[in-house]
């Protein structure tokens, strides 16, 4: 994909409210892990608010919290996903977030300097959802040469 980047979603729902003790390690860590993808190598850009974070409501639920960023690579992605902090809090997902009963994870090439809006990465993940991987929307499943998933991932493939 030479002269593009990469855009990834990624969607969760809270077992609890944002405000609920049983998710106040989830809570405590975003700062922390939203800075290390910001000082991760290839990361180019994420969705955040003026805050410094972004929790926007999906579909009238603010127990959906969407993660929208872009990277030079494929492998730059994966490397943060699998190979800093972020990993330790995604071993836990299971203590904070619903499985899905769909996929919640799309990435997509776009061109160098684009910023992708949420109402397009959620066309992305539709069009996963319904036709499957393809270059126009994929899973780490459609890119030969990701395999730090392969440890990681979900025995649910949607969760």
């Amino acid at each position: 994909m030479s002269g593009k980047h990469i855009a990834e979603l990624n969607v969760a729902r809270l077992l609890y409210d944002i405000n609920d003790p049983r998710v106040s390690d989830f809570v405590g860590n975003l700062d922390r892990v939203n800075a290390a993808a910001e000082r991760s190598p290839g990361f180019v850009w994420r969705l955040k608010e003026e805050a410094g974070d972004y929790t926007a409501v999906v579909d009238g639920d603010p127990s959906v919290i969407p993660n929208l960023s872009v990277w030079e690579s494929v492998g730059t992605l994966e490397n943060f996903v699998f190979k800093t902090v972020h990993k330790r809090i995604y071993e836990r997902r299971t203590d904070w977030f619903e499985v899905m009963e769909k996929m919640h994870f799309v990435m997509w090439p776009v061109d160098i300097g684009h910023r992708p809006t949420l109402a397009e990465a959620w066309g992305r993940l539709e069009h996963l959802n319904r036709h499957g991987s393809s270059d126009h929307a994929f899973g780490w499943d459609h890119v030969a040469d990701a395999n730090l998933w392969r440890s990681a991932r979900c025995e649910n493939p949607a969760a």
